[in-house]
């Protein structure tokens, strides 16, 4: 059951150099720069997102992810989520309004898999990046880079799925859209919907906990995937996999990796989802189709490099 949370808000990750990766995500990938704040972080957004930032990049001595945020309807919303989770038992900490400019309090707690997660309500709205909210253009005649239009979703590793399961599922009231099951019904990979599109989260399961595989960014169309493959092509980027599709939620995708080392993915197409949609089911067996359609082999690096 939906419990009010509408989508992903934002994600903070840690990056070795600022100023190259801005090269990566702002230059190659095409977030807008909006803002910096006085310990040195850098906002950025997709050109059609309406809160002010869904980026935050953070330098630091080693790659990886801080933290995935939530965006929750409204702060009664976000009052009946934060008691949902101290009955289940999670440590919830306050982080007040401002902390992250232009964002309202966050409410921070730990998956099962060791990842930390956020939940927000409010956000400084500042519109599609160059459109009006009258009467507006298609779209803005100045991007640069591969045009991404928004943050979609993260795929990240950890220990203990069946944990994340019932936390998503039963306390935040996410939908278990898709998953990979091993020949005894254990989970080996796990999907998570909080609305319409294929996918909001995605875990994997692995030994370590607090992982991060990648964050995904949303282009238009499988020409401007292909757009994409040669800016990677021109810009000498360490290219991961792809152009391909995946079977899993049958997104249109290419993967490659910021200066830091963390993976980014930028996809078009694939399924949608709805609450009363079943959940589908691949085998392990068959994980070289799930993940890559068309060729159907494992490219091992794609399931071992992690930040």
């Amino acid at each position: 059951m939906r419990k009010g949370v509408m989508r992903p808000g934002h994600i903070q990750i840690r990056v070795l150099d600022i100023e190259e990766a801005l090269k990566h995500y702002r230059d190659l990938i095409g977030l807008i720069e909006v803002d910096r704040d006085d310990v040195g972080r850098v906002y950025l957004k997709g050109w059609t997102e309406v809160d002010k930032f869904s980026i935050v990049l953070r330098e630091a001595d080693e790659p990886g992810m801080d933290f995935v945020s939530y965006k929750v309807i409204d702060n009664a919303a976000l009052d009946r989520l934060e008691q949902d989770l101290r009955d289940y038992g999670a440590e919830v900490t306050e982080i007040p309004a401002g902390e992250l400019k232009g964002c309202g309090r966050r409410i921070r707690f730990k998956a099962p898999t060791g990842h930390n997660l956020e939940l927000f309500a409010e956000k400084e709205q500042t519109g599609k990046w160059g459109l009006t909210d009258r009467n507006p253009e298609a779209w803005p005649r100045n991007l640069t880079g591969m045009r991404a239009t928004r943050f979609d979703h993260c795929l990240l590793y950890g220990d203990d799925l069946e944990g994340n399961v019932k936390l998503f599922t039963e306390v935040l009231g996410f939908d278990l859209a898709e998953q990979v099951l091993d020949p005894e019904g254990n989970k080996a990979a796990v999907f998570f919907s909080c609305s319409s599109k294929a996918h909001d989260v995605a875990f994997i399961g692995h030994p370590e906990k607090d992982k991060f595989h990648h964050a995904s960014f949303w282009l238009d169309n499988w020409q401007d995937v292909l757009r994409a493959a040669d800016l990677i092509s021109m810009t000498d980027t360490p290219l991961d996999i792809g152009p391909t599709r995946h079977g899993l939620t049958h997104g249109q995708t290419i993967y490659f990796f910021d200066p830091s080392g963390n993976r980014s993915e930028v996809f078009c197409g694939g399924d949608y989802h709805y609450p009363d949609h079943p959940t589908v089911t691949w085998d392990t067996g068959e994980l070289g189709k799930a993940i890559f359609y068309h060729t159907r082999e494992i490219n091992e690096r794609f399931l071992t490099v992690l930040t």
